[in-house]
C-alpha cells in the first residue's frame, strides 16, 4: 500500500495531527483525515497517536495513501439497484448489505456498491459524508460481512452520528460462527489491535505486552455470548460498540475461534458458505434527544449462516 511521508514542520509544532495532515497534504479532507486517524492508518515516527494527540518540529507522519486520497467525483447512481431499506426517517436510513457487495466504490467507474444504490434512491445523499462516494454513510462493512449500515440524509444528522458512533453511543450487535468446541457460552475479548507489522491485509490482536509496547495498538472491547451450538458450530452474538477495522474477526481468531470462512484470519473453509461468517444484525441508537434520529433495527440470519447451525 502507497505511503504518503511529510515532516511537521516548525510553524506546525504543537499542532493537532489532524490540522498538521491536513496543512501538509494537498487535498485531503478532515473528514476523511479523522477517519484515517482513528482506523490506525496515520502513524507518527513510526506509532500510532492517541487521539487528539499533537505533533513536533521534526516528527515524521506516515500516512496510507488510499486513506485520504481525494474522491471528489461522486459514485455512478443506480436507480434500479437492489436496495433493502429497514428503516427510514426524515434523516435517517439503515440499510442492508449483502455479502459480497463493496459498501462503496474504490474507483469513480466501479459500480455494484452499496453506494451506488443509495445514490440512486436518494440522490439527495450525495455531498453528505466522507466524500462523494460514500453518500451519507456513517460506516462501512467489510466487502464479505452482510448487515446494517447506517446512513444520514443531511449533513447535520451526518455529523451527530457519527460523533456518537465515536463516542460508542451507538449499539452495534453482530451474528457470526465459529468452532464450538472449547468456547465458553459467554467472555470478553480486550486484546487491543495494531495494523498487522508484515500484512496490510489483517489486523494484529495484542495478547503479550511485549506487542503492546512495540505496536502502540488501540484499545478494543468483545463480548459475546453463544446463542446456539449445532454440531461443530457455535452461533455468537457478539457486541463491539465501535467495532475498529476487523475487530470481530481478529479477536476470535486471537482466542483460537476464527470465523467459520474467514481464510485470512485462520478460519476453515466450509462448503457452500463463499465469504467469512459474521453479519451485523442490530444497530440501535436512542437519538440523543432527536428523535428523528432515534432507531433501532434487526436484521435476521442470513441463509448462507443460518445453514451451518440448523
Amino acid at each position: 500500500m502507497a505511503k504518503i511521508e511529510r515532516t511537521v514542520t516548525a510553524a506546525l509544532d504543537g499542532a493537532r495531527l489532524d490540522k498538521a495532515i491536513v496543512a501538509l497534504v494537498d487535498g485531503a479532507s478532515r473528514a476523511k483525515i479523522k477517519r484515517a486517524i482513528d482506523d490506525g492508518s496515520v502513524r507518527v515516527n513510526g506509532r500510532v497517536l492517541a487521539k487528539g494527540g499533537v505533533v513536533a518540529e521534526g516528527d515524521v507522519i506516515e500516512i496510507d495513501e488510499a486513506a485520504v486520497a481525494s474522491a471528489d467525483s461522486p459514485c455512478i447512481p443506480e436507480p434500479e439497484a437492489a436496495l433493502v431499506v429497514h428503516h427510514e426517517s426524515a434523516r435517517v436510513l439503515v440499510v442492508e448489505k449483502a455479502a459480497g457487495q463493496p459498501t462503496a466504490p474504490l474507483r469513480s467507474d466501479e459500480t455494484g456498491t452499496l453506494a451506488n444504490a443509495l445514490a440512486g434512491r436518494f440522490p439527495e445523499l450525495v455531498g453528505i459524508g466522507y466524500s462523494a462516494r460514500e453518500p451519507g454513510i456513517v460506516h462501512r462493512l467489510d466487502t464479505d460481512t452482510s448487515g446494517l449500515v447506517v446512513v444520514a440524509r443531511d449533513a447535520e444528522a451526518w455529523n451527530t452520528l457519527r460523533e456518537a458512533l465515536q463516542a460508542e453511543r451507538l449499539t452495534k450487535e453482530y451474528l457470526l460462527v465459529c468452532a464450538s468446541e472449547g468456547l465458553p457460552d459467554d467472555g470478553t475479548i480486550e486484546h487491543p489491535i495494531a495494523n498487522h507489522p508484515k500484512d496490510k491485509r489483517r489486523v494484529y490482536p495484542c495478547i503479550h505486552p511485549r506487542d503492546v509496547m512495540r505496536y502502540a495498538p488501540r484499545p478494543a472491547l468483545t463480548r459475546f455470548h453463544v446463542e446456539k451450538r449445532e454440531g461443530a458450530w457455535a452461533l455468537v452474538r457478539a457486541e463491539a460498540a465501535r467495532a475498529i477495522r476487523h475487530q470481530l474477526r481478529a479477536h476470535f481468531a486471537s482466542i483460537e475461534h476464527p470465523l467459520a470462512g474467514d481464510a485470512l484470519y485462520g478460519g476453515a473453509e466450509v462448503a457452500g458458505l463463499q465469504r467469512h461468517a459474521l453479519h451485523a444484525s442490530r444497530i440501535a441508537y436512542d437519538g440523543g434527544g432527536d428523535g428523528a434520529l432515534a432507531f433501532d433495527v434487526r436484521s435476521p440470519l442470513p441463509p448462507d449462516m443460518a445453514g451451518l447451525v440448523g
